[in-house]
């Protein structure tokens, strides 16, 4: 019998006892029908006033958030079984009762459904928990991916369990996937590389939500990943949707897990610069970052490097421990004024580009006179 004619047997079922029963019966099923959907935030308020003062002698809120994700099911849970008592209370037909409990049941299911949906929504927030409790990181790109997952297997088992609770035959169902499982992978093989390939991202974990990173095809900041593709916003604040499949097959430079961040250069002293003033300038720079609170004292090289075209050029390279752009650009500022500031007081000069001209034979030049003014012809009277 399909769900039509089960709920027009119910329907008829309803006005056999209306007619049989009386208004009394009636009216007390409306009664709890109407009582439960009334008092249903009263009970649910009461419930969860219990559980949160349990939950409250818990170190984690884990149960807190359990408690909120069930909270609004269990809201509906109350008028639904108003209407399943009420309902029972009329004293219908067998078939019209199994159906009322096969409804029940089915709404029971969703029900308890929609809470482990909505808690599996709050697992970002339960990860930063972990990591204040336990000290651990956990993988900003796992949270979110693991809590897709969840949620896509919740809803797969409710609508297993509904069909197998309204006896729909599901092993046909599953032996077709299999059989045009082969077909589906070949229309479908793009969107299953993408899955695979966010798979790869997640367990090599070359980046994370937050992370700067830097490929082929894109750069920027990760803000997402999906099944299928990873959003990155770039430096000019677009968003840039990339399939995994593409980004796994691709190198990544993950520049947010920089160490350490190197500032390389070169200064170019004036040619006229003497080598004890070079002296002493390369050792007051090696003195300057060796004593910077923000400077890696692992590699710091300060030499004279060689002769340029127009310069003597010092060597400068060393690495900042502060990675972040803004911090980093802040430090190699601070070095460069104190650099500036050592020159000032050696009294050195940064050389510019020049070139100097050398005659073989010099050149003759003949002075040039001033014109002079022929004398104007005495007139005679």
């Amino acid at each position: 019998m399909g769900f039509f004619e089960r709920t027009v047997g119910v329907a008829s079922a309803m006005v056999q006892a209306t007619s049989k029963q009386g208004w009394i019966t009636i009216g007390v099923a409306g009664t709890l029908l109407i009582g439960f959907w009334v008092l249903r935030r009263l009970l649910t308020r009461l419930i969860t006033a219990v559980c949160y003062k349990m939950a409250s002698r818990t170190k984690t809120s884990l149960d807190n958030h359990l408690i909120e994700a069930f909270t609004k099911p269990l809201e509906w849970f109350f008028a639904l079984l108003g209407l399943y008592l009420a309902l029972n209370y009329l004293s219908l037909k067998p078939a019209a009762d199994a159906f009322i409990s096969n409804v029940f049941r089915t709404g029971v299911i969703l029900l308890i459904s929609a809470g482990l949906y909505n808690f599996a929504g709050s697992f970002e927030a339960l990860s930063e928990e972990y990591e204040e409790l336990f000290g651990a990181k956990v993988d900003k790109i796992l949270v979110p991916f693991l809590s897709k997952v969840l949620k896509f297997v919740i809803i797969a088992l409710a609508v297993t369990v509904i069909a197998q609770e309204w006896d729909y035959k599901i092993d046909g169902l599953i032996a077709g996937l299999g059989l045009g499982g082969l077909a589906i992978s070949l229309a479908a093989k793009d969107a299953l590389a993408n899955v695979f390939g966010g798979i790869v991202i997640i367990t090599d974990k070359p980046f994370s939500i937050g992370d700067w990173i830097q490929t082929p095809s894109v750069e920027g900041t990760v803000e997402d990943i999906s099944f299928r593709s990873t959003k990155v916003r770039t430096f000019t604040q677009a968003l840039v949707t990339v399939p995994n499949s593409t980004l796994a097959s691709e190198p990544i430079t993950n520049w947010s897990r920089m160490g350490k961040r190197r500032v390389m250069f070169k200064l170019g002293l004036t040619y006229g610069t003497s080598r004890t003033q070079i002296r002493e300038f390369v050792s007051a720079v090696e003195r300057l970052l060796t004593s910077h609170p923000e400077v890696d004292q692992e590699t710091i090289v300060v030499r004279f490097d060689g002769f340029g075209e127009s310069s003597l050029d010092i060597l400068i390279q060393f690495f900042v421990k502060p990675t972040a752009l803004a911090d980093y650009a802040r430090v190699r500022e601070d070095i460069n004024l104190e650099i500036m500031a050592l020159m000032e007081e050696q009294g050195l000069s940064v050389a510019f580009p020049s070139r100097s001209l050398y005659f073989e034979t010099p050149a003759t030049v003949t002075p040039m006179r001033p014109p002079v003014a022929e004398a104007e012809p005495i007139k005679k009277d």
